[in-house]
């Protein structure tokens, strides 16, 4: 007996060309006389008739159905119906009884793609299943967070860098979403993974790695620092489309970041500093190794064992990730820098050029030639130094009336000694001038 009906009516022309009568052709095929004629008058078989649909229950409320997702073409993109709310709908309000959930389920399914279409609103979006080699690709975006930073909630930035076939992510949180976080968290990322992704890396277009997008093409003009950065690692960097199309086109990360936000930050965590919090992140993304994305027969961490010696190794030399200046100080003792806060006080003794090296989110601190330290002070590196400020003080006595580092020698004068001074009484910046210059001295 042929597999297919196609073969079965082939069989039988060839059998009944080469002079097989229709007695013979039955019994060797098994089928019945009306078979044979069908064959005979055509070699391709009939379809097969459509049995009538059987009524369901649903029936009366598909109308209804129909109305509410034609109305959801015009409603906000966020608040259309979903199918929860059509079936709670349709028993608070059309009294329907004894249907089923899936039931309604499977006819929304069905009429939402049809409606738009009827709509001219296009054909109905879908998504195509994805398949990673493993070591092969990887994605990164950034996400907000709310932390509970010493008592008062800061908004911080979430880094996430996920390799696309084991669904393993590293995270980091900085106050900043600049340039310099946006490279510690690849670096922390490379540490952690033991290497570099081989193929590409996906990301939106982000302003510290992207300068200009060229048209509706995937070509960009990159900033200079991202380029070498990308030489140093050798990462080779796919840009998404902007808006919500490209937000799809690395779903991976974008639905990683949202699960970790829910899972691990909520509640709002309260800590005392970043680094803390960074560690406790370590460890969950450690943790999370042990889980299992969706339907995959593996946890992230046995994927990640296949997909790691795959990646490209680490290289030898480092990169500097923060942004090196070099600013003219002025006979002033003041700075001009590229930073929000645009004036910093420095020694008051040094004039000329400084090299300064800036990671926002972290801090500050300049250096000066030889001198061999740094300064990360909020305020400047003088500004805490009382042996410096008074230097500035003996020459311009009214700038340090509202100074950073002045408020801790004021409240240190009415409390006890200062720099081996007994208690001063207050009188104006210009009364510390001896006691700062006698300790410098």
């Amino acid at each position: 007996m042929p597999p297919s009906k196609v073969e079965l009516y082939a069989a039988i022309r060839r059998d009944a060309r080469a002079g097989m009568s229709g007695r013979a052709i039955e019994k060797k095929y098994r089928v019945g006389r009306r078979t044979i004629v069908r064959a005979l008058s055509s070699a391709w078989p009939e379809p097969r008739k459509q049995l009538p649909p059987r009524p369901s229950k649903l029936d009366p409320f598909k109308p209804v159905i129909d109305e509410m997702l034609k109305a959801d073409l015009d409603a906000p993109r966020k608040q259309r119906h979903t199918i929860t709310r059509i079936y709670r709908r349709l028993i608070d309000e059309h009294e329907m009884a004894d249907v089923s959930y899936p039931v309604v389920r499977a006819y929304v399914a069905e009429r939402k793609p049809r409606i738009r279409a009827e709509a001219g609103r296009g054909p109905a979006e879908v998504f195509v299943p994805q398949s990673h080699r493993p070591g092969d690709e990887a994605e990164v975006d950034f996400g907000e967070v709310v932390v509970r930073l010493a008592g008062q909630d800061v908004s911080c930035f979430l880094f996430c860098l996920r390799l696309s076939f084991s669904g393993k992510a590293v995270h980091r949180v900085s106050l900043s979403g600049g340039q310099e976080a946006f490279f510690e968290g690849h670096e922390h990322a490379f540490r952690v993974l033991g290497g570099v992704p081989a193929g590409k890396i996906r990301y939106d277009n982000l302003k510290s790695a992207v300068a200009q997008v060229i048209g509706f093409s995937r070509s960009r003009v990159e900033t200079g620092r991202w380029t070498a950065f990308r030489s140093h690692w050798g990462l080779d960097a796919f840009y998404c489309q902007p808006g919500i199309d490209g937000a799809r086109e690395k779903g991976g990360v974008e639905g990683q970041i949202g699960w970790f936000r829910r899972n691990h930050l909520v509640p709002v965590p309260g800590v005392l500093s970043i680094g803390t919090l960074n560690a406790m992140i370590d460890s969950w993304d450690a943790d999370d190794e042990a889980r299992r994305i969706g339907g995959r027969a593996r946890t992230v961490g046995e994927f990640l064992a296949i997909e790691r010696p795959l990646l490209r190794p680490l290289p030898d030399e480092p990169f500097e990730t923060g942004l090196w200046l070099t600013p003219r100080v002025d006979r002033y003792a003041h700075l001009l820098t590229e930073l929000s806060e645009m004036f910093q006080q420095v020694n008051g003794q040094m004039t000329g050029r400084c090299g300064m090296v800036a990671h926002r989110g972290r801090g500050r601190g300049w250096s000066a030639p030889g001198s061999g330290r740094a300064g990360g002070s909020r305020c400047g590196s003088a500004a805490g130094d009382w042996r410096r400020v008074g230097a500035v003080l003996a020459r311009r006595p009214g700038r340090g009336r509202g100074g950073c580092g002045l408020g801790m020698v004021r409240g240190a004068a009415g409390c006890g000694p200062v720099g081996g001074h007994g208690a001063l009484v207050w009188d104006g910046p210009a009364s510390l001038v001896p006691v700062l210059v006698g300790d410098r001295d």
